[in-house]
C-alpha cells in the first residue's frame, strides 16, 4: 500500500480533534446545555456542563505607576472608577509604606496583589555576599507583602546584566531549587508567595519559559512557591500562550500585561495586542488571581490609554 503522507498527516490531525471535541462534550465554546454560572468542562467522563464550576472572572490591577495621579489616593480614585481592583507596588523600599499604603486602601474595593521585586543581589550569583544580599532583601519585602496580604513577592533569578552568576546546568537548578524552597518557605510563614517570573532572552538567560518556572514549583512542592505569566516576555518565548497558561497549571500566582511590541499599554500597538488564546488558557485553569498591568504609555494622556486598555481586556476576556 502507497502511503500518502498529506492525507496521513490530515487523518491524524482529524482524530486527535475528534477526541479533544469529545472530551469537551463536542464543542469546544462553552456547551449549549450550560445554564448561567456553569461552564465547558473538559475532563474526560464528565458531561460538556460541569455543575458548580463558575465563570472566571478578569481581575484587573495595576502598577502604581499605571494610573494617572500624583499621590495614592488620586491613582485608587481613578482605579475604581475602572474598576481595577488590584495594586501592584514596588517591593524596593516597602516595608517602610505598609501604613501608607493600608491608609490609602482602607474603605476601597483594591487589594494588593503580588510585589514587584525590589530586592538586591541575585539569588544565582557565585558571590556569597551577593546571594546574602537577596535572601535578606527578600526576606524583608516578603514580610511586609504578609502585612498587606499580598498574593506574593515577584523574584528573577538572574539578569543578563548580573555578571558572576552561576552557569546553566543542572547543578544550577538545583541549587535555585533549594534556595526557592527556603524562602518559599518563610513566605508561607507570612501568609504569602514566592512568584519565579520567567524573562525574554534579551533580559534574562536562565528561566524563559512559562514550563520550566512551573516545572521548578512543582519540583520543590511547596505552596509558597509558585510562578507568573508575562505577555511581554511570553510574545518572544512561547509558541503558545494557550499552552504555556496551561503548562503553568495550579502553580500560577500572577499575571503580567503589556503591549506586545513596545511594552506599551494594551491597545497601543494596535492589532499586534490580541490576547484572546492567553485568556482562553487563563479560563481553561480556572485562574481567578490578578492580570497586572507592567507597561508604560505612548500616548501623552495617560487616563485616556489606561481607559481603553482596560475596556480592551474585558472585550477580549468575553471573546475567550
Amino acid at each position: 500500500m502507497v502511503l500518502d503522507r498529506r492525507n496521513f498527516l490530515k487523518a491524524a490531525a482529524v482524530t486527535a480533534g475528534g477526541a479533544a471535541l469529545s472530551a469537551c462534550g463536542g464543542n469546544r465554546e462553552k456547551a449549549a446545555c450550560c445554564k448561567e454560572g456553569e461552564s465547558a468542562c473538559c475532563k474526560k467522563g464528565e458531561s460538556a456542563c460541569c455543575k458548580g464550576k463558575k465563570e472566571v472572572k478578569l481581575n484587573l490591577s495595576f502598577q502604581e505607576s499605571t494610573p494617572p495621579g500624583a499621590s495614592l489616593n488620586e491613582k485608587f480614585d481613578f482605579m475604581e472608577k475602572l474598576g481595577v481592583t488590584g495594586f501592584e507596588p514596588g517591593g524596593g523600599g516597602l516595608a517602610g509604606r505598609v501604613k501608607e499604603i493600608r491608609d490609602a486602601l482602607n474603605g476601597r474595593n483594591i487589594k494588593v496583589s503580588a510585589i514587584c521585586a525590589g530586592f538586591k543581589g541575585f539569588i544565582l550569583s557565585e558571590d556569597a555576599d551577593v546571594r546574602r544580599q537577596c535572601i535578606d532583601t527578600m526576606h524583608e519585602i516578603i514580610a511586609a507583602a504578609g502585612e498587606l496580604e499580598s498574593t506574593g513577592v515577584i523574584i528573577v533569578p538572574a539578569f543578563n546584566s548580573q555578571t558572576q552568576a552561576k552557569p546553566h546546568t543542572q547543578e544550577t537548578r538545583d541549587f535555585l531549587c533549594e534556595q526557592m524552597d527556603l524562602l518559599g518557605t518563610f513566605a508561607a510563614q507570612h501568609n504569602t508567595t514566592v512568584i519565579l517570573e520567567p524573562l525574554n532572552r534579551k533580559e534574562a538567560f536562565y528561566l524563559r519559559l512559562l514550563a520550566d518556572a512551573a516545572s521548578i514549583c512543582r519540583d520543590i512542592n511547596n505552596p509558597g512557591v509558585r510562578c507568573l505569566g508575562d505577555f511581554w516576555h511570553m510574545t518572544w518565548e512561547e509558541t503558545c500562550d494557550t499552552g504555556a497558561f496551561l503548562s503553568a497549571g495550579k502553580y500560577l500566582q500572577h499575571v503580567h500585561m503589556a503591549s506586545r511590541k513596545n511594552r506599551a499599554m494594551p491597545g497601543e500597538d494596535g492589532e499586534a495586542d490580541n490576547y484572546v488564546a492567553g485568556f482562553k488558557g487563563l479560563k481553561m485553569i480556572g485562574y481567578d488571581k490578578y492580570v497586572s498591568f507592567e507597561c508604560g504609555c505612548r500616548g501623552e494622556d495617560r487616563a485616556a490609554a489606561a481607559t481603553t486598555a482596560v475596556q480592551l481586556l474585558r472585550d477580549q476576556w468575553e471573546q475567550a
